[in-house]
C-alpha cells in the first residue's frame, strides 16, 4: 500500500465533504428568486407569489431573540408602514431553529408578533430551506425584491441602515434608498452591504 498516494486522496475526499457540507452562497443582486410557501403567525400559508400584484417585497430574515433584531423592530414596522401602500410590503422570515434557540419557536413567534403589533407577515422557515436558498447569514438580513414580469428579482442585499444601535443616528438608510430608487425608476445607490446582526441558529447536523 502506497501511503504517499493515499494521503492526497484522503485530503481530496475531505475537501469534497467540506464543500458539500458548506451552505450555498445563495442569491446575488440580479438573480431571479424561486417561489416559496411558509406558515404565517396567523396559521395560514403565505407564498412569495401572493405578492405578485405589488411592485416588490422587502424580505427580512429576522427573529425574536437577537438583540440587534429587537433594536430594529420599530424601524422594520416603519418600513412596512411607509412602503406597503406603495407596493413594497415587508415580509419577515424567522430562520432560527427552535432546537437551538427555543425562544424562536412558532408559538413564541405568534406571541412576539402580537406583542410588537406586526403589520406584516411573519413566517416560520422551519426547515431553513428559504434561508439556505437566499444565502441568509444573520438576523436581520434584508433582501429587497423587485417584480419582474411574474417573477421577483433581487435588487438589494444587506443591512437596513448603517447604525444598528440607534436608528436616529443612521445617515445611510440602505433599504429606504433602495426602495425609493425602485419606485422612482432610478438606479439603486448601494445594492449590497454587510448584514449586521446575530448569526442564524442552524439546526444541529
Amino acid at each position: 500500500m502506497n501511503l504517499k498516494k493515499i494521503k492526497p486522496a484522503m485530503l481530496l475526499i475531505l475537501s469534497v465533504v467540506v464543500l458539500l457540507a458548506a451552505r450555498p452562497m445563495g442569491y446575488n443582486v440580479g438573480d431571479t428568486v424561486a417561489d416559496f410557501k411558509l406558515k404565517n403567525v396567523d396559521g395560514k400559508s403565505v407564498s412569495l407569489s401572493d405578492y405578485k400584484t405589488g411592485k416588490g417585497v422587502i424580505l427580512i430574515f429576522d427573529c425574536n431573540t437577537c438583540p440587534v433584531s429587537k433594536g430594529y423592530n420599530e424601524r422594520i414596522l416603519a418600513l412596512d408602514q411607509k412602503f406597503a401602500s406603495k407596493g413594497f410590503p415587508v415580509v419577515a422570515v424567522n430562520p432560527n431553529s427552535p432546537e437551538v434557540s427555543p425562544g424562536d419557536g412558532f408559538d413564541e413567534m405568534v406571541s412576539y408578533a402580537k406583542k410588537k403589533k406586526y403589520t406584516f407577515a411573519y413566517l416560520a422557515d422551519e426547515n431553513q430551506e428559504v434561508a439556505t436558498a437566499f444565502g441568509a447569514s444573520n438576523t436581520p438580513h434584508v433582501f429587497v425584491l423587485k417584480k419582474d414580469g411574474d417573477k421577483f428579482k433581487v435588487a438589494y442585499i444587506g443591512a437596513i441602515d448603517n447604525n444598528s444601535r440607534d436608528g436616529s443616528a443612521a445617515d445611510k438608510k440602505y433599504v429606504e434608498d433602495a426602495v425609493n430608487a425602485l419606485i422612482e425608476g432610478k438606479e439603486i445607490p448601494v445594492a449590497k452591504t454587510k448584514a449586521i446582526g446575530c448569526t442564524i441558529k442552524w439546526k444541529n447536523s
